[in-house]
């Protein structure tokens, strides 16, 4: 199995056990006094997103959320409120003109458990969904069976699947695909994510004549640069440090060795959905009797 998804937080006593209560087995939860020690763990990629206490927020805190939202954008920032003090108003808006999005109400019972659905490990993001929801469409038109995937997700005209029959295990691979954090990099970890050692992995795709695990890693961390891309507000060093590409100079080779472009070329050239069906033209639909016979992820 993946590794638990790390959230670096800022929260009161009370939070702090709340937190940790709603997140075992799930979340690791890495509890931090100063807003400094948040943004070190999401610049070193130790954390993949940030809760923070809507009573502990000042307005110097405030600023250097503002900073971090702005030069981290995958990384989800959680404001949460669980006492309307005189001046949680106050901290609410700071948070809100900071580029905080996502408030959290939690004084209610359900607050919680949007907290824990919205720090969920697998979360895919949206783009995720839509690649999935295609891909699911041209597995089930060559007769391989998919899950459901969310409604959202599926475009005009495309089923969504609610089978009970056994999944297939070309869904498996790409269910795993599309589920990673942005913080998988290599083949190793999705070899390990799917179950396999990597020598085993990476022959299954050899012995069936399949391009190499490595291709189908690329082009889905493309899939996100280009989604990501379509701000134009943010740089190529925003879009690497936020995908957890080593340099802006290590994305810009990487979109030159996969698709030989230019990352300026690259970004005029794609959007996510555009990235999606290349994704697509290129790795699923010529491959579709080769994933036929294809069992990426050992059954366990």
């Amino acid at each position: 199995m993946s590794p638990r998804s790390a959230v670096s937080t800022i929260l009161t006593l009370y939070e702090r056990q709340r937190v940790d209560a709603l997140s075992v087995g799930r979340i690791e939860a890495l509890h931090r006094d100063t807003i400094h020690e948040v943004i070190r763990d999401v610049r070193e990629r130790r954390a993949g997103a940030v809760v923070v206490s809507v009573a502990r927020c000042r307005l110097d805190d405030a600023r250097h959320v503002a900073r971090m939202v702005r030069e981290y954008p995958s990384v989800r920032t959680v404001a949460l409120l669980t006492d309307a003090s005189a001046q949680a108003p106050h901290a609410v808006l700071s948070l809100g003109q900071s580029g905080v999005r996502d408030l959290i109400d939690a004084r209610l019972p359900e607050g919680w458990h949007a907290l824990r659905e919205a720090l969920a490990y697998e979360q895919r993001d949206e783009i995720q969904g839509i690649a999935l929801a295609r891909v699911a469409s041209d597995l089930a038109a060559a007769g391989l069976e998919a899950r459901s995937v969310p409604s959202a997700a599926v475009g005009p005209g495309e089923p969504t699947r609610n089978s009970s029959r056994p999944v297939s295990e070309a869904w498996r691979f790409f269910d795993t695909l599309f589920s990673l954090p942005s913080s998988v990099t290599t083949v190793t970890e999705l070899a390990q994510s799917c179950g396999a050692s990597l020598t085993t992995f990476v022959s299954r795709f050899r012995r069936i004549r399949l391009p190499q695990p490595k291709r189908y890693l690329d082009m889905a961390r493309l899939i996100r640069v280009a989604r990501l891309f379509e701000n134009r507000s943010f740089t190529l060093r925003h879009v690497a440090y936020a995908l957890h590409y080593s340099s802006p100079q290590a994305l810009a080779r990487s979109i030159g060795v996969v698709l030989s472009l230019r990352s300026t070329a690259f970004r005029e050239r794609f959007d996510g959905t555009g990235m999606v069906e290349l994704f697509r033209q290129q790795l699923v639909l010529p491959y579709l009797d080769a994933l036929r016979r294809f069992p990426p992820v050992p059954r366990r």
